[in-house]
């Protein structure tokens, strides 16, 4: 049984992606264009993604709810820029029970409309703020070009939606919410991040402020990997959203919109994977350990399973996600590669002579070949896999972000920026144009704004595009 080689990402980084996810089983393609079966292992992963957020909306005082997959047209329409943001990708539903309805229902791109509509109805005073309130779904918006997690027609994600009785205080809960996301991106995910404001021309439909998690991909291209929205007071006046204050006034409250998706998939695929396959930090990993038990015959096989199912127990017992590949009539290499394939961090062998010596092989994902390989004893396995998986979290940390730090450019000059397009890698920029200069950039170059950094140098520069003196540091990528 001979395993197909994958397109190398120096060859085809799209190609490399796209065959990778097929390959180590995360997805299939649907009889709906533009919509995605995700498999059991692609769904554990998502499952580990929505674990490690779930505990930390809830640890900062949210609470999930679900809210209706159809919304009316006409809430959608109650906020102008928010409609005009998402017109061209709703899906629109206009005959049920085999009569055309009185008003379409739009399948739900976001729910701030709805939401806000139930908002209206559990806010009456100062003291029912703030109301903060997170949504586990799936999204509909209509894409004319698709590809596996990054953007399909149908997707999985969380939405947070939050009203506040101080301007002040939806401007917390918003970079609040961005620190959350960066947070699991770079402790669980091992995907370092840049957090930053969009520019008027990339912030969200409808929104005040936009903040986003920027992430760096094997190919150089840049990521949104999450993003926050204070949207101020214009979505309570769309919707009549009204509180008395302390002193018994009425005012409107202010809102905030969160989300992250399936695209987190894609992002732990393009910023870690390699020739061979996937390459899951441990945290994230549906299986942290496989064990490949090794004989040539049922004498051989006795001891060795022996050995595996009492070594089995102890890493269960220890809380280390593990998988035992039992399968016959293939070859250790073949199960090799397919492990490397799937990105399980730690391949674990136990052969005779391992069971002879009371030792066992690991094998590390993230340092291939002999470096990455060591015997060590059976005595207290599950402290030196413990200790081995905390150290392969923090190596895939630290290589994504010295691969990330030294592809990021400092430019001075449009056609220096040119260039680095051409290449590959982001700008660093001075940075004083209009939203109109973005556009002319985008079209020329491909590039856009892909945030401007909270992490700001200080001091004062001139914009590398218009000439004119900048105080602000901006980076332009292009992007998936």
């Amino acid at each position: 049984m001979a395993q197909q080689a994958v397109t190398p990402q120096s060859v085809d980084f799209s190609k490399w992606y796209n065959e990778i996810v097929y390959k180590a089983d995360l997805c299939e393609l649907s009889p709906v264009r533009g919509c995605l079966i995700i498999k059991p292992y692609g769904y554990e992963l998502w499952e580990a993604v929505k674990s490690g957020l779930d505990r930390r909306f809830k640890a900062t005082g949210h609470q999930n709810a679900y809210f209706p997959l159809f919304i009316p047209e006409s809430f959608l329409k109650r906020e102008a820029q928010h409609v005009e943001g998402f017109s061209p990708e709703l899906a629109v539903v206009t005959i049920a029970g085999g009569k055309e309805l009185e008003e379409p229902l739009v399948v739900r791109p976001t729910s701030e409309t709805i939401i806000m509509d139930s908002f209206k109805n559990w806010i009456q005073s100062y003291r029912d703020l703030p109301l903060l309130i997170n949504q586990w779904a799936n999204v509909v918006r209509w894409e004319m070009r698709t590809r596996p997690f990054l953007r399909t027609t149908e997707f999985l994600w969380q939405e947070g939606h939050t009203a506040h009785a101080t301007a002040d205080e939806a401007e917390a809960e918003t970079m609040q919410m961005l620190d959350v996301y960066a947070d699991f991106a770079i402790t669980d995910a091992a995907i370092p991040v840049i957090k930053g404001r969009k520019t008027e021309r990339e912030k969200f439909a409808g929104a005040a402020h936009t903040y986003t998690i920027e992430a760096m991909m094997g190919d150089k291209k840049a990521l949104q990997s999450g993003t926050s929205h204070n949207l101020g007071q214009n979505f309570a006046k769309a919707f009549e959203i009204k509180f008395l204050d302390q002193n018994n006034e009425s005012q409107h409250p202010w809102t905030t919109s969160w989300g992250l998706s399936t695209r987190m998939i894609g992002a732990i695929v393009m910023a870690h994977g390699d020739d061979k396959g996937l390459r899951l930090p441990p945290k994230v990993a549906p299986i942290q350990v496989v064990l490949v038990p090794i004989f040539k015959n049922d004498d051989e096989k006795a001891p060795v399973m022996e050995a595996v199912a009492r070594l089995s127990k102890e890493l269960l017992d220890a809380n280390i996600r593990i998988h035992v590949d039992k399968r016959e009539g293939m070859s250790p290499g073949f199960k090799y590669n397919d492990w490397e394939m799937r990105g399980v961090p730690v391949r674990m062998e136990i052969g005779p002579k391992d069971v002879q010596n009371n030792t066992v092989a690991l094998a590390r994902r993230d340092v291939p070949g002999k470096e990455g390989k060591q015997f060590v004893p059976q005595a207290g396995l599950a402290n030196v896999v413990q200790e081995l998986l905390k150290t392969i979290q923090a190596n895939m940390l630290q290589q994504a972000t010295e691969f990330r730090d030294a592809n990021i450019k400092d430019v001075s000059r449009y056609d220096e920026l040119k260039t680095l397009m051409d290449e590959g890698g982001w700008a660093r920029v001075w940075w004083a144009g209009s939203g109109d200069d973005e556009g002319r950039i985008k079209d020329e170059t491909g590039a856009t704004v892909r945030c401007i950094p909270f992490e700001q140098p200080g001091g004062s520069g001139t914009c590398f595009y218009t000439g004119k003196p900048a105080d602000t540091i901006a980076l332009f990528a292009k992007a998936y």
